[in-house]
């Protein structure tokens, strides 16, 4: 369907009404003014002179159709779409719980540790974003809220970039964790609410257990989506640095609970993934996404997309005024 003319400001176009009036008045000084006109151009043939006869009375439209063009690109003329937009921004809650304990340096996704791979991950799945709010807990033996809901993913991805393990006490308070996340998401309007949970390990610190906040969580009717990072068991830990430089490592057995955080899925209606690689953690994100229904978290209405098509009036209009000012200059200049 063919895009539909408007104006912007169409009470410019009044303006028109003043071309008769141009034209009148241009014809009118023709007239009253006893001139005696020859070509400052002498090098001319006699046709050339006859060819200047007939155009300069000519000159006068020229002003005409630069006011009209001007007239025009002042109206602000503008193809409509006549396929209308739903301006409804749409979107998900999202908080993600990035355990940052110790634990979360081995090597088991070498030649990087376990954060840096999942910050990377994390980095590329906010980046990927449109319309989700997403805000960002922290933890190890407490937890805290680094990063409210928001919608801007730049200063999101710095913060990110940002975080280290060895900052807070050392630890794994899942339940903590859990907790400080719903709060962030019990005042939110938003149909879809999530938590994202990322961690390495077991519960073994904070005040309040992973099972009572699944509760709370449970209540909300808020799903958490659990995801186990690393394969479990003796990974490669660093222990420190030779005489080089290069980092030591030495199989550690690091403790994990699956069935602790398939329970939590379970009893708030979300899903336990376990994540052995980079691709297995995007996997995992990814089918948080697919599994959640998309809500309206702020309500629009109905536009119409415009495009700018004064452009063109406004150089005709330029054109047309310098063409004029060069003619009478030049080849068809006069003299009383």
């Amino acid at each position: 369907m063919p895009p539909v003319p408007a104006f912007h400001n169409p009470e410019f176009l009044w303006g028109l009404l003043l071309i008769p009036v141009l034209l009148g008045w241009a014809w009118r000084e023709r007239r009253s003014r006893a001139v005696l006109r020859f070509s400052a151009a002498h090098v001319l043939a006699s046709q050339g002179r006859g060819l200047r006869t007939y155009m300069l009375p000519l000159l006068p439209f020229l002003r005409v159709f630069a006011v009209a063009a001007a007239v025009v690109a002042l109206a602000r003329p503008q193809s409509r779409d006549a396929r209308v937009r739903d301006s409804s921004v749409e979107g998900i809650d999202i908080v993600v719980a990035l355990d940052l304990s110790t634990s979360m340096e081995a090597g088991d996704f070498r030649p990087q540790n376990r954060l840096h791979v999942a910050k990377e991950v994390l980095a590329e799945f906010i980046g990927n974003r449109v319309n989700d709010r997403i805000g960002l807990v922290v933890f190890a033996g407490a937890a805290y809220t680094q990063s409210p809901l928001t919608l801007d993913y730049g200063v999101l991805k710095e913060v990110l970039r940002q975080l280290r393990t060895r900052v807070l006490e050392d630890g794994t308070a899942i339940g903590d964790a859990l907790a400080t996340a719903l709060n962030r998401l019990r005042d939110s309007e938003a149909k879809s609410r999530v938590v994202v949970l990322i961690t390495d390990g077991d519960n073994n610190s904070g005040k309040i257990s992973p099972l009572d906040s699944a509760t709370m969580a449970k209540s909300l009717n808020i799903p958490i989506y659990t995801i186990l990072v690393g394969k479990g068991g003796k990974v490669p830990f660093p222990q420190g640095t030779d005489l080089f430089g290069n980092t030591v490592w030495r199989e550690t057995e690091i403790p994990i609970n699956p069935e602790l955080l398939q329970d939590i899925a379970d009893q708030t209606g979300g899903e336990y993934y376990r994540a052995t690689d980079p691709e297995g953690l995007k996997l995992g994100l990814q089918k948080v996404l697919d599994s959640l229904e998309r809500s309206k978290l702020m309500e629009g209405g109905a536009t119409a997309n415009y495009r700018e098509d004064y452009h063109p009036y406004l150089l005709l209009a330029f054109g047309l005024a310098a063409l004029e000012l060069l003619l009478r200059a030049t080849f068809l200049r006069v003299f009383p």
